[in-house]
């Protein structure tokens, strides 16, 4: 009966190892597309370097769940004491500094406000200057989501004009709307847009167009982090029950 347990001990141990293993691996595909991501996403946050740490936090935490969650396997399947205590120890490790993640990101989480990003529009945004990374990431997020700035078209009032748009209104091209949402997209009346006329620009803020749309991804990465938290607990203690139990 003992060594049955002993076994079922030790496939669950397999189990809970697998999904670590997937999950760093998951990590670690993030991280990288973060770091690396063509399209400039980053940009807009990069300014802040809470923010920007944040994925080679990611980057590093993935890495290690992906090696972890392959030595615990190994430990697993060959009743390995010393890879266990490893893996335990490490995970542990692990599961500390993922708590402490979490409970810092709710302590800063203001740093994605909208003031935030406002201040940041009006500091960096150069208008139509698609060789800068952080205004062609601007304008394409406005395109592709049909909004202007972070709160409305008004954002862009303190931005300087450039030279060969002095008779034009704040609003930048991006801001005008398109029969298809896109670059390639055709404008509906595009000299009628930059001249001010409201019923051919996007009104809405980014912030909240934005926001709406990825509200419900936000929970899902919330109960998939709860979730690995849950995951690296039972795979600790079932690390111990077995180590305890072999001979």
């Amino acid at each position: 009966m003992e060594g049955d347990c002993l076994s079922c001990m030790k496939y669950l141990m397999f189990l809970f190892n697998f999904f670590i293993f997937l999950g760093g691996a998951c990590l670690l595909g993030v991280g990288i597309w973060v770091i690396v991501d063509p399209t400039g996403f980053r940009e807009i946050v990069a300014a802040n370097p809470l923010l920007f740490t944040g994925a080679y936090i990611m980057l590093a935490m993935g890495a290690m769940l992906f090696l972890l969650g392959f030595l615990g396997c190994c430990g697993a399947i060959r009743e390995n004491k010393c890879l266990l205590l490893f893996f335990f120890m490490f995970i542990l490790l692990i599961f500390l500094a993922e708590l402490s993640a979490a409970i810092l990101a709710f302590i800063f989480r203001e740093n994605l406000t909208r003031e935030f990003f406002t201040k940041e529009l009006k500091k960096h945004y150069l208008r139509n200057n698609d060789t800068d990374v952080f205004s062609s990431t601007w304008n394409s997020v406005m395109i592709t989501f049909a909004c202007c700035g972070v709160n409305g078209p008004e954002d862009f009032e303190a931005i300087p004009h450039l030279p060969y748009s002095s008779l034009e209104k704040a609003t930048p091209e991006a801001c005008c709307q398109r029969e298809l949402q896109s670059r390639e997209g055709m404008f509906v009346d595009k000299e009628a847009c930059l001249t001010g006329v409201e019923r051919f620009q996007n009104r809405q803020g980014c912030y909240t167009v934005i926001l709406n749309s990825f509200e419900t991804y936000v929970y899902l990465a919330g109960a998939l982090a709860i979730g690995v938290l849950a995951i690296e607990l039972f795979a600790m203690i079932f690390a111990m029950c077995l180590f305890r139990g072999i001979q």
